[in-house]
């Protein structure tokens, strides 16, 4: 799976707390953290990026309930210090780990630590990511691929699953591997057919449009128990590396 190489505006995460600052003062807040934007996971390292991103949501849980239970504790630093510093720690830590998992398997990815830093009430803004100097891909005059590419698309971020919905997200998820690989394999026995649009037209066109359907059942599927994730068909598109 590869990642478009454009910034997208992160989706936030929260939960909401109610929050006693020094003096008394009241007021309600939560502890919110952008939506890293993962490169593509190649098959091998994809477990172990869900294990991380699973990890990033843990992590935020166990801020909110710390934020939630220290309430009147310290003075006016006390939520910047005890809580965002160390999460923006632990963040860095696991989205470093999801960079080591991908470059072991494929070229390994650089500046996911830009969505480790969360705020309270919003995430702060996240910069763009890295610039690369790769040569822009060719245009319609390319020639047609070739036996020896493959077919890569995002890998879908999808936190904040209810354990309700947990079954049928899973297979979804896995549902969009079994897309992946079964275009995989018709790159692979269709090498030498058609013209220069074959590939779009007859694998990665369709693959797009099975992928958006899954992704929507992801949707449908969280949106029973709780607000619907909007935006997950930006994942849908593939490209041939």
């Amino acid at each position: 799976m590869i990642v478009a190489g454009v910034a997208v505006a992160a989706t936030l995460t929260a939960v909401t707390a109610a929050v006693a600052f020094a003096g008394g003062e009241t007021a309600t807040g939560a502890i919110v953290c952008p939506q890293p934007i993962v490169p593509a996971a190649p098959a091998a390292a994809q477990a172990e990026v869900q294990r991380e991103l699973a990890n990033l949501d843990k992590q935020i849980a166990e801020a909110n309930e710390r934020l939630r239970t220290s309430a009147g504790e310290g003075g006016p630093n006390f939520v910047q210090n005890a809580i965002l510093g160390p999460l923006a720690s632990k963040r860095v830590a696991a989205l470093n780990r999801i960079e080591t998992a991908i470059g072991r398997v494929a070229e390994k990815p650089e500046g996911l630590e830009r969505f480790a830093t969360c705020g309270l009430g919003q995430a702060p803004a996240v910069s763009a990511p890295p610039t690369t100097s790769k040569p822009a891909a060719g245009g319609s005059n390319a020639p047609a691929p070739v036996a020896g590419g493959a077919v890569e698309c995002p890998s879908p971020v999808v936190q904040n699953v209810p354990a309700a919905a947990r079954a049928e997200v899973d297979r979804e998820l896995a549902n969009l591997g079994k897309q992946q690989a079964e275009a995989n394999e018709r790159l692979r026995t269709s090498a030498g057919q058609g013209g220069p649009n074959f590939v779009q037209n007859a694998i990665l066109g369709p693959l797009a449009s099975k992928r958006a359907a899954a992704l929507d059942r992801i949707a449908i599927a969280i949106g029973r128990v709780q607000a619907r994730p909007q935006g997950l068909e930006r994942f849908a598109t593939c490209s041939l590396k």
